[in-house]
């Protein structure tokens, strides 16, 4: 999570405003209460955050249509756009980054324990 987190591009935005990022985008449509409860943060930090990353445009929010009194939280159709342009991140060139010069030679085995973990523990999470 800490390699995913430092790859990612949201500039200056604390390290919980980006966790919370990461939770939207692969939970879109969640709650404040939904965020709150994977992240572990509290809601008064989680909400700020919310916040925060919909003032730089990274997010957006709407009333459920279920239920008018809670809000559900997104990422925006402008980020979606460009990470179809982008294309998703090559994780072996941000794990090569990481690694220290000695490790660089398992590069290889990393990967594929990571795709293993990644089978194994990650529920089903919506491509791109």
């Amino acid at each position: 999570m800490v390699i995913a987190e430092s790859a990612l591009p949201v500039g200056k935005t604390a390290k919980s405003g980006r966790l919370v990022f990461v939770d939207v985008a692969y939970h879109p449509d969640s709650s404040i209460t939904e965020i709150t409860e994977r992240t572990g943060y509290p809601q008064s930090l989680v909400s700020t955050a919310v916040a925060r990353l919909r003032e730089i445009g990274l997010l957006e929010s709407g009333p459920d249509p279920l239920d008018r009194r809670r809000t559900l939280v997104r990422t925006t159709p402008a980020l979606e756009k460009v990470h179809e342009r982008l294309g998703p991140l090559a994780v072996d060139d941000i794990l090569a980054q990481e690694l220290a010069a000695e490790d660089r030679g398992e590069l290889t085995d990393v990967l594929a324990a990571l795709e293993l973990l990644s089978r194994v523990l990650t529920p089903e999470v919506p491509a791109g």
